[in-house]
């Protein structure tokens, strides 16, 4: 054979029989011998399995005998192999019966080291041991397959056989095979030795077999030190129990565990940490499982900073929240409420929320950065503790209840410095931790805000702090806006309030009754109204309009139309006159250089759309209770509903016209006989229209209200006196209202509604005094002569003297500067009304005389003795009227004599 490789050794003892027969050499059935390896495979408590035609004893999981394949065979003393085990032929390839015979140095060895292999031979089989590492190629098979080559480690060990001649064993081992244990066991030792991470090797007992230094650094000791601790050693019960069942149930199913948490104490610390542990089963060389390995980091820090970003999330998300559902209302209770809705359970478990009562009460400026002991109100409390009261540090308060905080309370502290405060918790209460936090706008404080919560919740820190400070900051501002609203709300309201006619109107020979309803107590006030105006002649005159869009601009509008309609209607003017002098009010109301203005504007488009436009309906009627008949004129509005008595209601037919602020188009009047006890109804787009229903279902709805027989009046009813007839029906005129509100409740939208509707009762006959008179001086005393004769018939003697005295001064004045004959007419009913009527166009004046003057004193004589006097044209001329009080009013008469007397 030849030189062998440098890792070859010789033995010093080539008769050593000691060593031979340790190594061994056992004759098995079958011709083959084995290796010690095959011999320590016996050893107790080894499987047997069978491979080929020979038995093999597996060693124990561990053995190193189950990742090292030994092969093994013998050399007889003629040189020539004449055993060769099952192992050989995985080794080598070659089949027993082929091998059996062959020259292993002319069958295995290159070559040109033939030579010195045959002078190995010859020293092995005198009695020398050999090993070392042989390079080999296996001979080509009989099917003519190249051999293959490979790399041996060689153990020969001299023998003896039965006969005494010399012979050889051979352990032979795959130099690859060693390489490659070699290169595993150092990586393996590198990253075991070297992991950042704390690794375990556990054996089936569950007792450690091996830990590394990463472990020894956690929990102390050296690595060696780890060996044969058990999991109780390092996690306390019941973690160390979880974890137990947990590594049984991966030793028996092999299931691996990953990214198990495991939260325990590391020596001379209290403080937790937490792992994130893998498990999975370990297999030996021959597949069975030797233990558990245990791959474990401390992620303490990641938890927490998991920690951190999931509080912060849940902030965000809380803040979200709180800018979607706070301040939907422009009410501070409901507000308040809000705010508690978010928080509790999200982020705490109790809270309240306290309101200055000034604030609550409507004071201008709240009481702000005071010394905090202000009363306040209770407005809102939120629990997600079953009975958990909420003291405060102090006594139980419940909501609605006013209170105040002691100066030195940290909740009084909170206030004064508008900086939150933590409360200290009381003992034995199940509250833990509670902040009070004041409620700032605009540098403002307008009240307090508790968060707390309970035992077994995390107590509040800085960045709860700071989220709760936010929290009641948005809160704080939408009270304040809430407030603000409140206040304008308010004056808007009282604005609109006090331009609609107060109390019940009352009109001659009319039943008025009226209802005006806001349309939400949340939005903001709108233009509807409506308005009573006694005219002179005992006439009224029925006004509503509704002016479009709604705020305070829109009841500012509102307001001026309504005082221009009053203006118009004092001057007399036929409906359609008073619409169209309305019209041009509108149109000027958007232009501070009035109508005129609005008109150069309207002619230069670029002008108009800076120009604010007023538009608005309105209908106006006046009523003639001598007559009973009445004239409307309709600028866009609604057209107004007629019940006579007995009938189904009806829809008049009124032209419509343009709404006031359109200009342009001329108003039309109509003019209908009211049969006695009718009923008349006018109203705004608000009772009969909104976002549910079409204005045309609600028109029918509203007719249908009327037409039921419980809102109409009973035309057989027959009072004794009028007293008693005006009482009954304007009883039922009031439950008619309340019928038709109640009726077309479903139909009220968020418009506001006006109503506005009279019963008919006309004059009677005998309340009537009419007589035309002759253009002559005699007509002068006839005109005394009949109002005389008809105050007698009214028993309404103490009126004679001054009646008489006033009707001479008219009728003079007919004579005087009047033109056609004289008309006198006398109307008594909540007063006396006389009218002088006469077909001049010259409206009378009134002057003051001088003392030397003769006449000049007749108007300021009507003026000191009646109640109201006036002129108004007519179609065929004018009327010169005045009004006397009946002695059984509230007003007292005056007395002719010292009436006349004043006037020198």
């Amino acid at each position: 054979m030849s030189e062998i490789p440098a890792k070859a050794t010789e033995s010093e003892d080539p008769s050593d029989g000691a060593r031979a027969e340790a190594a061994g050499h056992v004759d098995v059935p079958g011709g083959d011998g084995v290796s010690a390896a095959d011999v320590m495979a016996g050893v107790p408590g080894g499987d047997a399995m069978t491979v080929g035609d020979a038995m093999w004893q597996s060693s124990p999981p561990g053995s190193i005998y189950d990742y090292i394949k030994v092969a093994s065979f013998s050399i007889g003393p003629d040189g020539l192999v004449d055993q060769w085990s099952l192992r050989a032929e995985q080794l080598f390839g070659i089949p027993t019966e082929r091998a059996v015979g062959m020259d292993p140095i002319e069958a295995f060895v290159d070559p040109e080291l033939h030579e010195r292999g045959q002078r190995k031979m010859a020293e092995i089989l005198d009695g020398r041991e050999w090993t070392g590492v042989v390079p080999f190629k296996v001979p080509e098979t009989p099917e003519g397959e190249p051999g293959k080559e490979g790399l041996a480690e060689v153990y020969v060990m001299p023998t003896r056989t039965e006969e005494g001649e010399r012979a050889a064993v051979c352990i032979v081992v795959d130099v690859r095979i060693l390489r490659r244990i070699e290169t595993d066991l150092a990586a393996s030792q590198s990253i075991f030795g070297q992991s950042p991470f704390g690794f375990l090797l556990i054996d089936p007992d569950l007792r450690v077999r091996r830990a590394n230094q990463q472990i020894a650094n956690t929990f102390g000791g050296t690595p060696e030190d780890h060996r044969g601790r058990g999991v109780h050693d390092y996690l306390q019960s019941p973690e160390a129990e979880r974890v137990t069942a947990t590594l049984r149930r991966v030793l028996e199913t092999g299931n691996s565990i990953t990214d198990m948490q495991v939260t325990g104490l590391v020596p001379g610390s209290e403080e937790r940490r937490h792992w994130s542990i893998n498990l999975y089963r370990v297999h030996g060389g021959s597949g069975r499982p030797i233990g558990i390995a245990w791959l474990g980091t401390d992620v303490t820090d990641r938890r927490a900073a998991a920690r951190e970003a999931a509080s912060a999330r849940r902030n965000l998300a809380l803040l979200n929240e709180a800018g979607a559902r706070i301040g939907n209302s422009l009410d501070l209770e409901t507000t308040a409420r809000e705010l508690l809705d978010v928080v509790v359970p999200g982020f705490c478990d109790l809270a309240t929320v306290d309101l200055y009562q000034g604030l609550l009460a409507g004071d201008e400026t709240p009481p702000g950065r005071a010394d905090g002991s202000a009363e306040l109100r209770r407005v809102a409390f939120a629990s997600a503790v079953s009975d958990a009261p909420f003291a405060g540090g102090g006594a139980p308060v419940t909501v609605g209840a006013v209170h105040h905080y002691p100066f030195n309370s940290p909740c009084a502290d909170a206030l004064r410095t508008a900086r939150p405060q933590y409360v200290p918790a009381e003992e034995g209460g199940p509250v833990q931790s509670t902040l009070a936090v004041p409620m700032v706008a605009h540098d403002t404080v307008v009240g307090l805000v508790q968060f707390a919560r309970t035992k077994g919740s995390e107590p509040f820190g800085d960045r709860d702090r700071d989220l709760a400070v936010e929290l009641a900051a948005r809160a704080a501002v939408c009270i304040d806006n809430a407030r603000l609203y409140r206040r304008e709300h308010e004056r808007a309201l009282i604005l609109q309030r006090s331009l609609l006619p107060p109390g019940d109107p009352e009109a001659s020979g009319l039943d008025i009754a009226c209802r005006y309803l806001p349309g939400n107590a949340a939005t903001e006030v709108g233009g509807d109204w409506f308005d009573v105006i006694e005219l002179p002649g005992h006439r009224t005159a029925l006004v509503v309009g509704d002016v479009m869009g709604r705020g305070l601009r829109a009841a500012v509008a509102m307001g001026e139309l309504r005082t221009a309609v009053r203006t118009l209607a004092l001057l007399d003017l036929e409906p359609a006159e008073v619409l169209s002098a309305l019209d041009e009010i509108a149109r000027g109301l958007g232009t501070p250089g009035g109508v005129q203005q609005a008109t150069r504007a309207a002619r230069r488009p670029r002008e108009a759309d800076l120009a604010e436009v007023y538009l608005a309906t309105c209908i106006y009627a006046v009523y003639d209770s001598v007559t009973r008949r009445c004239t409307f004129a309709n600028a866009g509005h609604l057209p107004p509903v007629l019940v006579e008595p007995g009938e189904a209601a009806l829809m008049l037919d009124v032209p419509p016209g343009m709404p006031l602020g359109v200009g342009g188009e001329p108003f039309e009047e109509v003019e209908v006989e009211l049969p006695e006890g009718a009923l008349l109804a006018l109203y705004t787009d608000g009772l009969v229209e909104s976002r549910d229903h079409p204005l045309d279902e609600g028109l029918q709805a509203f007719v249908g209200a009327l037409t039921d027989p419980a809102t109409r009046g009973s035309s057989d009813a027959n009072p004794s006196t009028a007293a008693a007839l005006n009482a009954e029906t304007h009883r039922d005129l009031e439950d008619v209202c309340d019928h038709v509100l109640s009726t077309l409740d479903t139909h009220h939208g968020e418009d506001d509604i006006a109503l506005l509707m009279a019963r008919v009762q006309g004059l009677p006959e005998d309340s009537v005094g009419d007589w035309t008179l002759p253009r002559e001086p005699r007509s002068v005393g006839r005109a005394r002569e009949y109002a005389r004769a008809r105050l007698q018939s009214w028993d309404l003697e103490p009126l004679i003297d001054t009646t008489e005295l006033l009707v001479s001064e008219l009728v003079t004045n007919a004579l005087r500067y009047g033109e056609g004959e004289i008309r006198l007419r006398l109307l008594l009913d909540r007063t006396l009304v006389c009218e002088v009527w006469d077909a001049g166009l010259v409206q009378p004046r009134r002057r003051r005389a001088r003392d030397t003057d003769e006449g000049g004193r007749g108007l300021q004589l009507v003026g000191l003795l009646s109640a109201a006097w006036g002129s108004r044209r007519t179609p065929r001329g004018k009327t010169v009227w005045f009004e006397l009080p009946l002695p059984d009013g509230e007003n007292g008469m005056v007395d002719p004599a010292e009436a006349l007397l004043s006037l020198f």
